[in-house]
C-alpha cells in the first residue's frame, strides 16, 4: 500500500456506519461558520512566522479552506493582497467581512478544492490550515496547491484527527470505537513519495470551541447523530466530561523550486 493509499484508507475509517447515519436527524458533517470566526486576537504560530516568512515581492497568499480568514489575516500587515477559497458561501462572506476590518484587498472562490484550481491565482504562499483530514484524495490536492505557491506552502493540522475528541462520546452513546490514524507523519510520507522535501514542527496551541455548554451540546448531537431530544443527554455527557482548552498542532511546509 502507497502512503497516499494508506491515507486514503485511514480516513475512510472515519466513515460513520450505515446503521447509525440511517438515524440521524440532519446531517453530521457540520462546519458552524461561526467556530472558524477569527479570534479577538490572532495568536502567533509557527504556521503563521513559516508563511510570513516566504512572502516574496507580491507579498500574496493563497488560503486554502479560509475559514474566516486566520490563516490569512495572521499576515497582515506584511501580505498586501490574498485570495481566500472556500466550498461554504457563508465562510466567504466572513472572510470578505473580516478583509474590510483589515482593510485587505481579497478576492474569494467559492468551491472544493483542486476543482478550482484552473480559476485561482498563484500566491507567493498557499496556506492550508485544518482541511487535511478532510481530503481522501490528497496527492491531486497538494500538487494543485504547490504549483499555486511561488515560495511555499504550509500546511496546518491537529496532531490527531479533529474527531477524536469526540471518541468518547461515540463510545458513550453508541458503543463505538473510533480509529486514530492518520497522522501528520503519514502526510509526510505521502508529500516524500511525491518527490517533495517537506519539514514539520510540532507545538501546542489553543482549541477552538463553541461559546458555551448548550452550543456544544447542540453541536455534539448532531455529529453523534442523535435526535434533538438526546441534546440534553449530551449536555449533561459534556458537562461531566474534561474541558479541553488547549491541543498539539502540526505545522508543515515545504518550498517550490523556481525551476519546476
Amino acid at each position: 500500500m502507497t502512503a497516499a493509499e494508506k491515507w486514503r484508507h485511514d480516513l475512510a475509517a472515519w466513515a460513520i456506519p450505515d446503521e447509525i447515519l440511517r438515524q440521524a436527524p440532519e446531517s453530521p458533517w457540520i462546519h458552524p461558520p461561526e467556530l472558524f470566526d477569527l479570534p479577538d486576537v490572532i495568536a502567533p504560530s509557527p504556521s503563521h512566522d513559516r508563511a510570513r516568512e516566504a512572502l516574496g515581492s507580491e507579498a500574496s497568499v493563497v488560503d486554502i479552506g479560509c475559514g474566516g480568514g486566520i490563516a490569512t489575516f495572521a499576515l497582515v500587515p506584511e501580505v498586501q493582497r490574498a485570495v481566500g477559497i472556500d466550498h461554504q458561501d457563508a465562510m466567504l462572506a466572513m472572510y470578505r467581512r473580516n478583509a474590510h476590518r483589515f482593510a485587505l484587498p481579497v478576492a474569494t472562490i467559492s468551491g472544493d478544492w483542486p476543482d478550482v484550481a484552473d480559476q485561482t491565482p498563484m500566491g507567493d504562499v498557499v496556506v492550508i490550515h485544518h482541511v487535511a483530514y478532510n481530503v481522501g484524495d490528497f496527492v491531486p490536492f497538494l500538487a494543485a496547491a504547490t504549483h499555486h505557491a511561488r515560495h511555499r506552502v504550509v500546511l496546518e493540522l491537529p496532531v490527531t484527527h479533529p474527531l477524536a475528541s469526540l471518541s468518547d462520546a461515540w463510545r458513550h452513546f453508541w458503543g463505538l470505537e473510533r480509529p486514530h490514524n492518520p497522522t501528520p507523519e503519514d502526510l509526510l510520507a505521502v508529500l516524500q513519495e511525491m518527490g517533495v522535501r517537506p519539514h514539520m514542527e510540532l507545538w501546542d496551541g489553543p482549541l477552538r470551541t463553541e461559546r458555551n455548554v448548550e452550543q456544544a451540546a447542540h453541536f455534539t448531537r448532531i455529529r453523534l447523530c442523535l435526535p434533538e431530544d438526546r441534546e440534553g443527554d449530551v449536555l449533561e455527557f459534556l458537562e461531566g466530561s474534561p474541558i479541553l482548552t488547549r491541543r498539539s498542532l502540526a505545522t508543515v511546509w515545504w518550498d517550490v523550486d523556481p525551476g519546476e
